[in-house]
C-alpha cells in the first residue's frame, strides 16, 4: 500500500495512491479516486516528533570524501518546518545549497532497546527525502544542523510505502537527477549501517514513537564534491526516484 497525505482544496486529508490516482481514506476504496495531478501532495508524515538524519552512511559517499565510514552511526536532526511534499517549490536561503537523495523510514510502533533481529517489526514504511543542505551554514560550526534546518530543507514523499510493497530494505534503489542530469544512483545495499542496525542503535539512545522519520544517508554524487562544485540555483528541478518508492520532485526558487 502507498499511503499519502494530500490537499484537494479543503485541507489535509489521508488516502492511498494507486495507479496515479488518490483514493480518500474515508471514501469508497473501490471508487475512481482523483488524478494525483489534481491534488497537492503533502509530506506523508504530519509533524513527526523526530526527524533523524544519518550522515556518512553510504560507503560511496564516505569514499568520495576520503573519509573512513563511521563505526558508530553519525546523526543530526531536522525539524517539521523542513518538510514539504512532492511538487513543492523551495526558496534557497543561500547560494551554496546542495541536494542529497535519501531513503527514509517511518517508525510504526513505539520501541526502546530493540534488537536488530526485531527492528523491522517497528517500521511502518519507507519514503524518499531530499536532505537539502546549505553547505556554508553547515560547515560554519562543528555541528551540521545550521545548514539543515531552513524552511523546506526536507522535501519528502510522494507516499509512505508499506514494507510488503517496498520489498527487502537492503535492496531499495534511489537515484537523483538535477535538470535531467543523473547525479546520484545507488541502492541501500551500500549502507554502512543497515536499516535494522539504525533502528537498534537509535532505540538504544531514545524511545522511538510512531511517525518518527529517519533518513538513512546519501550516496556519492553530491554537488559540493563535484569538480567543479555545483550548487542549486533558482529554477533548478531536482527529481529523486526509486522503482520501489516512487518519484519526488522539487523546484528551487
Amino acid at each position: 500500500m502507498r499511503y499519502v497525505r494530500y490537499d484537494a482544496g479543503d485541507g489535509p486529508r489521508e488516502g492511498a495512491l494507486r495507479d496515479a490516482r488518490v483514493h480518500d481514506g474515508e471514501g469508497d476504496p473501490q471508487g475512481p479516486g482523483m488524478p494525483v495531478g489534481d491534488v497537492t501532495l503533502l509530506p506523508p508524515v504530519a509533524n513527526p516528533s523526530k526527524i533523524v538524519c544519518i550522515g556518512l552512511n553510504y560507503r560511496s559517499h564516505a569514499e568520495e570524501q576520503g573519509a573512513e565510514p563511521p563505526q558508530t552511526p553519525t546523526f543530526f536532526a531536522k525539524f517539521p518546518n523542513a518538510l514539504v511534499g512532492d511538487g513543492a517549490t523551495v526558496t534557497l536561503p543561500t547560494g551554496k545549497v546542495d541536494y542529497e537523495a535519501e531513503v527514509a523510514f517511518v517508525i510504526g510502533s513505539e520501541c526502546r532497546d530493540v534488537a536488530e533481529d526485531d527492528a523491522l517489526d517497528h517500521i511502518a514504511g519507507y519514503t524518499l527525502l531530499n536532505d537539502l543542505s546549505a553547505r556554508d551554514r553547515q560547515f560554519a560550526t562543528p555541528q551540521w544542523i545550521p545548514g539543515k534546518v531552513f524552511d523546506g530543507a526536507g522535501p519528502c514523499g510522494p507516499a509512505l510505502v508499506t514494507p510488503d510493497e517496498a520489498g527487502p530494505p537492503d535492496q531499495i534503489a534511489v537515484e537523483l537527477r538535477c535538470n535531467g542530469e543523473l547525479r546520484q544512483s545507488a541502492t541501500t545495499a551500500d549502507l554502512v549501517h543497515s536499516i535494522p542496525a539504525l533502528v537498534a542503535h537509535l532505540s538504544s539512545l531514545m524511545t522511538l514513537v510512531p511517525g518518527d522519520l529517519v533518513a538513512t544517508g546519501t550516496p556519492a554524487g553530491v554537488g559540493s564534491l563535484r569538480k567543479p562544485r555545483s550548487y542549486l540555483e533558482p529554477g533548478d528541478e531536482v527529481v529523486i526516484s526509486s522503482p520501489q518508492l516512487g518519484t519526488l520532485t522539487t523546484r528551487m526558487a
